[in-house]
């Protein structure tokens, strides 16, 4: 039972008492775990391409996209200060003893202390630095020769310097050019310049920031827009959002009891990016690429990211087109026997959707029912990259609720990792997922699919957190390219490793890919 103070809270949050309850079932019941068949691998669940077929798909996209709405989605809210741990740690601590100089020195690595400071003038950010201490009477190579470390970071972090601890990632100098430096942000706009704009010139992007950065995000779009649209001889329709508060999830105590603030208040807390899924249902466009903020690189490697996103482009156009064909004759009344057989092939070896058993002894009319539930669904095609150590969901086969067996981008959280043959599958998985997404979300009438449907709600996560000294438990809703996808037609892509260059860390800025 919910007192009269917390029923008025939920409805200021926005979220309906069901919602709770059921959020709280979550928490006592526990998520069940995904069950992986196989890891989706090339030629069983993955395409290759040929140099060709890339060719051929970017010209189809070329070609139909023009007619089309196309919009570029990027989740941006993440704030940068995570980039700065290692950095943060060593403001805090570091003495500037001889005996600090070589615990932190001695480590020559790339992710190192020493690597920072050494290569500190290759960042995009160094002559703003520079700049912010000449503005203050002091001289950043001296500082730097003086061994003034935590001067120097504290310059680069706190709110009174450059704030790039405080400043979301997308607004942090990434990248150096002859006459400025570029934010991942402005990467984006150039990005959508190139494989997203219509016959008219007009280039849509979506950005999801945080409610204290949206004002920001505007102030750099003022400042450079004008000048990207006389550059690319495009208009830009830039438009923003934020994670809805209906989408924040209760937090429970230890005994899945709502954990409650000092002044008697419940505590929400954000739904992860799987809340983004209200902010793309709000989308209206035909088309639309998903890519995080931080995964840009400079213009001399942009070359390869449009080929793919183009061929990413044209496979979904293909796929849909398909699908739409299929979809038009079974609304006419136009499926006799062989065609039957075509459709089903379709669906089980090009869409990779297995039937449960005993599909085969249905009757035409079941089959034909079943064939287009799973027809008219949106759609998306997945770039994944070889498996080369990077964290990241993965591309599997998964046995579903329904029978059916599907591709599903799965994190391994999602598994049960102490079942031995899970774990093997897990570990067997070639690919994974750098969030490279281009989406289909309307259906064969040209209506918007309602994206909410489409939702697996048993695919969340339980987290463990604390706050005021005081554990609680977290609960995270299924993932934008999981469980907030699941009941998608899902198409794996191979796509080269060059076009996934996250920055992670701030030390990733002096990646051969970032300079």
């Amino acid at each position: 039972m919910f007192s009269e103070k917390e029923l008025d809270q939920f409805t200021a949050q926005g979220i309906e008492v069901s919602a709770i309850k059921s959020q709280i079932e979550n928490f006592r019941k526990g998520f069940p775990f995904l069950k992986a068949v196989k890891a989706a691998t090339l030629g069983d669940g993955i395409i290759s391409l040929s140099e060709n077929d890339i060719n051929n798909s970017g010209e189809l996209y070329d070609q139909l996209s023009e007619e089309l709405e196309v919009l570029k989605f990027v989740p941006a809210s993440g704030a940068a200060s995570r980039m700065f741990k290692a950095l943060f740690s060593f403001v805090d601590t570091y003495s500037g003893s001889e005996e600090d100089y070589k615990k932190y020195f001695s480590d020559k690595g790339t992710n190192s202390i020493f690597a920072f400071f050494k290569r500190l003038d290759d960042f995009a950010f160094y002559e703003d630095l520079k700049k912010y201490f000449e503005e203050n009477g002091a001289s950043l190579e001296q500082l730097h020769l003086q061994k003034e470390f935590v001067k120097i970071l504290e310059a680069l972090l706190n709110e009174d310097g450059l704030n790039y601890g405080g400043l979301p990632k997308g607004l942090l100098k990434f990248h150096n050019y002859e006459d400025k430096a570029r934010t991942p942000f402005e990467e984006h706009l150039v990005e959508g310049a190139n494989y997203c704009k219509d016959k008219k010139g007009r280039v849509n992007l979506h950005f999801t920031v945080s409610p204290e950065h949206e004002s920001k995000f505007k102030e750099k779009l003022n400042e450079v827009v004008d000048a990207y649209e006389k550059e690319f001889r495009a208009i830009f329709d830039i438009s923003f959002s934020q994670q809805k508060k209906s989408t924040d999830t209760i937090a429970v105590d230890m005994d899945n009891e709502p954990f409650k603030e000092e002044d008697g208040s419940i505590l929400f807390r954000p739904g992860g990016h799987g809340a983004l899924i209200e902010n793309l249902n709000d989308s209206k466009a035909d088309i639309i690429f998903i890519k995080n903020i931080d995964n840009v690189v400079p213009d001399r490697l942009k070359g390869t990211t449009y080929l793919y996103k183009k061929a990413l482009g044209g496979v979904l156009l293909k796929f849909q087109q398909k699908t739409f064909e299929y979809l038009k004759l079974i609304e006419a009344g136009e499926v006799d026997s062989g065609k039957l057989a075509e459709i089903t092939s379709f669906v089980e070896k090009e869409l990779c959707i297995l039937p449960p058993e005993g599909f085969a002894n249905k009757s035409d009319e079941v089959k034909i029912d079943y064939l287009k539930s799973k027809l008219n669904r949106p759609i998306r095609v997945c770039g994944m990259v070889k498996n080369e150590g990077e964290p990241g969901g993965g591309p599997f086969w998964v046995e579903n609720s329904d029978g059916t067996t599907s591709l599903q981008i799965v994190e391994s959280a999602q598994l049960d990792m102490e079942d031995e043959a899970q774990k093997a599958i897990a570990m067997g998985a070639t690919h994974f997922n750098p969030v490279d997404l281009v989406c289909g979300v309307k259906d064969y009438k040209g209506e918007q699919f309602n994206l909410l449907e489409f939702r697996d709600p048993s695919t969340g996560f339980i987290s463990y957190k604390s706050k005021n000294g005081k554990e609680l438990k977290a609960q995270e809703l299924p993932g934008l390219w999981n469980g907030a996808m699941a009941f998608w037609n899902t198409i794996f892509l191979e796509v080269p490793i060059i076009t996934f260059n996250p920055v992670k860390t701030v030390n990733d800025l002096l990646r051969d890919e970032h300079q």
